[in-house]
């Protein structure tokens, strides 16, 4: 019987310096400047103006109405989001990450009166999403706590109704790592699982740029419609903006769809603050993928269109798990973890996806695993190398953030020219906003574009 394989790892903080080559996909660039590399990378250099009425507070009525700017062969144009599928080659494989968000805000008041927010951020007893969720007495989680000054020490508690029935719920912290905190939650009733305490008492964590409180509206449209894992605390918001119709059109166009996982972490939210890119350090994030997919994934190298930047992430995480395991086979899970910096090492980029790939599912195999469970670091940057992504279909993102730079990796650091575009032809930005497609193939035209 296959089962699945790793655990999610905690969280890392390991850095190299690398230097950099200039090849990419194929294709080589001519530069005035002298290559820098990726880690020198100033993050001014990604600051754009982003008043705040082009911030989307609130999504469409209908989703597919947003509009689609569309980045081909170095050419822009806009659509519609509905029409999507006009736009895409006939041989495409879309990845969608299948993540479901969280109410991951619990909220509690002393008797002083103060009130304190505990942020779930990470499993940690049980060590497995899936798991946790089903406890019914205890749990354990890595944490950020608002207003923490005012919890120096004792027990937080409230009480909760699920289904009428009260439910006393406390909040201890037993230790604290830099700005985290381990946080164990009891509960008095073991009729009800965590996930019913967080489904009653939890907060659904919209992103703070929004500048407003959580209303009703968003438990639904803060979830993409094929959301199906919990774990979350940010929607991966490309896919907001999918219909079960377009999705349908999807289908009818013999458009392959394919799901990964990985649950957004609050880094997501994290500003790079240092003047490099070097000082960031990336929050690590959970990846589930099933060996079905990889093998697809495999299958239609070439024609991968990523859905979000979290796609993005996670397909191109699989190829450095791959290169891992080529010079460690007996890796563990937390072997396979990648690492920030580990993509800019000119000897982790030797092999080819097909190769990388093979490696997994040869490890898979090898431990009778059906899935692949582990995490990723990955920095995705200028100098990036793309492996397996040709294209992304993702929202505009914010000034300064690591999303950023990597939409600058993906077209070749033609990203200032978009988002004046999106500025200028009133497109609208965020998580709630309208979105883009773009083609990485920046050196040569494609027919099928």
């Amino acid at each position: 019987m296959r089962t699945k394989l790793g655990n999610n790892p905690r969280i890392r903080n390991l850095f190299t310096t690398f230097a950099l080559g200039i090849r990419t996909n194929g294709c080589f660039f001519n530069r005035t400047e002298e290559v820098m590399k990726t880690q020198e990378i100033r993050i001014e250099d990604y600051n754009y103006s982003l008043p705040d009425e082009r911030i989307a507070k609130f999504p469409l009525p209908k989703r597919d109405e947003s509009k689609l700017l569309l980045y081909r062969n170095g050419e822009i144009s806009e659509s519609i989001f509905k029409h999507i599928t006009d736009y895409l080659p006939q041989n495409s494989l879309m990845v969608f990450n299948n993540t479901r968000v969280i109410q991951a805000r619990l909220l509690f008041q002393k008797e002083t009166g103060a009130r304190i927010e505990i942020f779930c951020l990470e499993p940690i007893e049980p060590h497995d999403y899936a798991l946790i969720f089903q406890e019914t007495r205890r749990c354990s989680w890595t944490c950020l706590v608002g207003n923490l000054k005012k919890w120096k020490e004792g027990t937080l508690s409230k009480t909760i109704f699920i289904k009428d029935q009260p439910v006393v719920l406390t909040a201890d912290k037993k230790k604290s790592h830099g700005d985290t905190h381990l946080i164990e939650f009891t509960w008095d009733n073991e009729t009800y699982t965590f996930a019913d305490i967080l489904d009653a008492a939890g907060v659904l964590p919209i992103p703070p740029y929004l500048h407003r409180e959580t209303e009703k509206s968003d438990l639904q449209t803060y979830q993409t419609v094929y959301s199906k894992i919990k774990g979350s605390v940010a929607a991966p918001t490309a896919g907001l903006h999918f219909t079960s119709e377009v999705l349908a059109d999807i289908d009818a166009r013999g458009i392959g769809r394919e799901e990964v996982t990985l649950h957004v972490g609050a880094g997501t939210f994290k500003p790079v603050k240092s003047d490099t890119i070097e000082g960031h350090e990336m929050h690590t994030e959970f990846i589930s993928v099933r060996r079905s997919s990889i093998e697809r994934i495999k299958s239609n190298l070439g024609n991968i269109i990523a859905v979000g930047t979290t796609s993005v992430r996670t397909l191109e995480s699989l190829y450095y798990m791959g290169v891992i395991l080529d010079n460690n086979p007996e890796a563990t899970s937390e072997d396979l973890v990648v690492k920030q910096w580990m993509p800019y090492d000119m000897n982790n980029n030797r092999l080819t996806a097909e190769r990388s790939l093979q490696n997994i599912l040869d490890y898979l195999d090898k431990h009778d695993a059906d899935t692949l469970v582990t995490a990723t670091q990955i920095i995705i940057a200028p100098g990036y190398e793309f492996k397996i992504v040709k294209g992304i279909v993702t929202n505009f993102h914010q000034p300064k953030s690591t999303l950023l730079l990597l939409i600058s990796a993906f077209v070749k650091g033609n990203w200032k020219s978009i988002y004046e575009y999106a500025l200028e032809h009133d497109f609208r930005f965020l998580s709630y906003g309208d979105s883009s497609l773009f083609n990485i193939d920046a050196c040569k035209i494609r027919a099928e574009w």
